[in-house]
């Protein structure tokens, strides 16, 4: 009976021991939740630029070659087909890099957290970001941003113009207007 108990005793203190062991940090909850809650449309646009930038150095490497390759009477279809390729491509890299977000935020956004910010810290960020207004700034964000592009692009068209017009023109004057002699 002793031993029952004991063995009782013994195991009670293990269940104790591996549930506290499993039990999560409150600071690495509340980054856990700061790190999700931060994770909305800004994200997706930082995603979908993201893959849209490797999308760009496929463009610049490939234009070339399909101008110089392909017969000119080709030339729109295989426009056509490598554009098609590039969607393809351009939709797979966003979803390679979306489906990484979560394990670099657990790896690496929530331990900055719980290493920067307090608990009660975490807490009122966490708050900050449950808040109606913020979530409708969060909601609202890219749309705002989109316009601020647009009329930002808008104002400075014109002299962004003008200045590549000097630097064709240096440009000319650098590599000239013939094709070298080989």
């Amino acid at each position: 009976m002793k031993k029952l108990i004991t063995t009782l005793a013994l195991a009670g203190l293990a269940c104790t021991t591996t549930l506290h062991a499993q039990t999560v940090d409150p600071k690495t909850e509340w980054a856990t939740k700061v790190v999700a809650l931060q994770q909305g449309p800004e994200l997706e646009r930082l995603v979908s630029q993201l893959a849209d930038s490797s999308t760009q150095e496929l463009i610049a490497n490939w234009a070339p070659k399909l101008g110089a390759n392909v017969a000119k009477a080709q030339q729109k279809k295989a426009s056509e087909e490598m554009n098609a390729e590039l969607k393809k491509y351009a939709d797979d890299a966003s979803n390679i890099i979306s489906k990484q977000v979560s394990k670099v935020s657990a790896d690496v956004l929530v331990p900055a957290y719980t290493e920067r910010f307090t608990l009660d810290e975490l807490k009122q960020i966490a708050s900050f970001f449950e808040s109606p207004a913020i979530k409708k700034y969060q909601t609202t964000a890219p749309e705002l941003g989109n316009l601020f592009i647009q009329k930002l692009v808008d104002a400075s068209r014109t002299d962004v113009a003008a200045r590549a017009k000097q630097f064709d023109a240096a440009a000319l004057k650098i590599v000239g207007s013939k094709p070298a002699k080989k």
